[in-house]
């Protein structure tokens, strides 16, 4: 897969994520929201609901008896029982290359303005780079966003 990193500097995560959410499900894409905290997952989940009615994103909050059905599943753990083919990591949720297996797209959304969040996506970069996957980094300092950098796959 391809390995997208979004440095948000302007716009928030309750922007930027709903903006990514309806591209993938647009590219027919199941989605995994990970993040690092439950309760920031209801947070968002909230947020998702409060979204214009025209651009509506189905969505549920993993733990239910219906995750295997959901186009787009919020929550804290390493599986993904709706079988999403894009993984979007926020609030600092760790993934690694095993992670990876059977992704189309993996997208991490970092705060900008939030020095350890900065640092921790350079971290990921860096041990998605060792494992040979192509990585694009994202940024919006412009005011829209903008490929800035792309390392293609090894090989």
């Amino acid at each position: 897969p391809k390995a997208m990193f979004y440095h948000m500097t302007r716009a928030p995560l309750e922007v930027t994520l709903p903006n990514l959410l309806a591209r993938s499900l647009q590219a027919g894409w199941r989605v995994v929201v990970r993040g690092a905290d439950a309760a920031r997952m209801a947070w968002l989940d909230d947020r998702l609901w409060l979204g214009a009615e025209d651009g509506f994103l189905p969505h549920g909050v993993a733990g239910g008896p219906h995750d295997g059905d959901q186009p787009i599943l919020l929550t804290t753990a390493a599986d993904r029982p709706n079988g999403a083919q894009c993984l979007m990591a926020v609030d600092g949720a760790e993934v690694g290359p095993e992670d990876c297996a059977g992704l189309e797209r993996l997208c991490i959304l970092f705060d900008g303005n939030d020095e350890a969040a900065v640092e921790g996506a350079r971290a990921q970069w860096r041990k998605l780079q060792a494992s040979g996957m192509t990585l694009q980094y994202w940024s919006e300092a412009d005011g829209r966003w903008a490929m800035k950098t792309e390392r293609k796959a090894e090989g």
